[in-house]
């Protein structure tokens, strides 16, 4: 994860819970934000966008959220709905962004800003907007994963069966070499004895 990036998300994620609160304009939130915060290494473009999109394409971003929701999206937690909305925009414009990442950040968001549980609540809900907005790219992972697990069972299964041929065969040249030589002794008149 990047780091600017990052921390543009952890700022657009405060802009965004102050907007929602006390519905302040977005370009004096914007200058405050910039005002209080070294911006030296955020990265400010994402930022910007996050903060002036999210707001703009609200409704939309909303209609992803709300089916998957067990309450009315006004009744959740404000710091998270912010999270929420933010994953959601990223998840339905930066598709440069893969659906893993922003599910992690909107958990980390929610350790850090949200309620005790809250990370848990952003998880699910983040994963079923991924499961609407990214299916295609949730297949391809699924397919990499599952390519890369048989191929890994044939690898192992491969070395182990040349392992156990090598250490069998190992086992077998010591165990013939060790195998201890009866000695019998002939009577000089032979074997009968007589």
């Amino acid at each position: 994860m990047s780091k600017a990036r990052h921390k543009a998300r952890r700022l657009a994620t405060q802009a965004l819970y102050a907007w929602q609160m006390s519905g302040q304009d977005l370009v004096d939130l914007d200058e405050q934000i910039r005002l209080d915060h070294d911006m030296s290494k955020v990265d400010q473009e994402y930022f910007d966008e996050l903060l002036h999109k999210i707001p703009a394409n609200i409704q939309e971003l909303d209609e992803h959220i709300i089916p998957l929701l067990d309450r009315d999206l006004e009744k959740v937690d404000p710091i998270e709905r912010a999270i929420l909305r933010l994953g959601t925009y990223e998840m339905a414009f930066r598709l440069d962004v893969p659906y893993r990442v922003i599910i992690n950040e909107g958990v980390e968001l929610a350790k850090t800003f949200g309620a005790e549980d809250g990370h848990k609540f952003v998880n699910g809900i983040l994963d079923g907007v991924a499961r609407k907005l990214r299916a295609v790219e949730i297949k391809a992972a699924a397919s990499r994963s599952k390519t890369s697990t048989k191929t890994s069972k044939k690898v192992s299964a491969k070395v182990s069966t040349k392992v156990t041929t090598k250490v069998s065969a190992k086992v077998s040249r010591k165990a013939s070499s060790k195998t201890p030589t009866v000695k019998t002794s002939r009577n000089k008149k032979g074997a009968s004895g007589k």
